[in-house]
This record gives C-alpha cells, structure tokens and sequence, in this order.
C-alpha cells in the first residue's frame, strides 16, 4: 500500500545519529545515506518498499511536525519496543507514551511513543502475543 514515508528534519547529521541506531535495534536495513543531498533512508523487509526516508524538507523551509501525524514502526518483539524506546529517549527524543499494553487497540498490541529531535511523533509496535 505504501511507497514511502518521508520525515523532514532540521539537522541531518543529528537525525542520521538519532534514527540510525534506533532503525537498528529493530533490525531495519538502511538502504541509502547521501550527506551531500542529504538525505538517507531505510527500507522494509524484504524489501524493496516500502522507505523510510529523512531528508531537508524540498522547498528549504523548516520543517515542521504535524498534529495527529505519527510514523509507526514494526518491533518483533516487546523487549525491542523497549530497547528502541530508551535508546531513543537516550539519544534526545521525548516520552509521549512510556512502552506498555494498550488493549483498546487489540489484545496484545505493545507500544512505546516519542518524538524525534525535530518534533516528528513515531510510534514502536509489537502486535504478537507474548512468547
């Protein structure tokens, strides 16, 4: 259904070091990284789309986070929810929702919410039932 999902940022080097390590802990392939456009991106398994992409917004201007847009990744499991939602926190991003059930979504839905340094809300989810 998806081609890509694009997120603008401010400082690319800052979100490279910010997404990088998060997209790994969660075993995302990155596909792309070119500084001097700059933009980088990561792509699904198996691949190819659809991408994550980071870039500078096209037209120069700041980028700017949307109300009710959220970027939601796949965890396999919830001990990755966690390990992705420190790792974040740890790397400058804020807690809007620390990782625990949320069963009015389903049963064993297992979700950690942040923002990015620019702002960007993203989501980690776990959809399986526990091991």
């Amino acid at each position: 259904m998806l081609s890509h999902v694009f997120l603008g940022i401010s400082d690319f080097e800052r979100a490279l070091a910010f997404y990088r390590p998060v997209l790994s802990v969660l075993g995302v392939k990155e596909r792309f990284c070119e500084p001097d456009r700059p933009w980088a991106g990561w792509e699904s398994t198996p691949g190819p789309r659809p991408l994550f992409v980071i870039a500078r917004p096209f037209n120069g201007e700041v980028p700017q986070p949307g109300n009710g847009t959220m970027v939601a990744f796949a965890a396999a499991t919830r001990d990755q929810v966690d390990a992705a939602h420190a790792l974040a926190l740890s790397l400058g991003a804020v807690c809007e929702g620390r990782p625990g059930l949320r069963p009015e979504y389903h049963a064993h839905y297992y979700g950690a919410y942040f923002r990015d340094p620019d702002g960007n809300k993203l989501c980690v989810a776990c959809h399986a039932a526990p091991l």
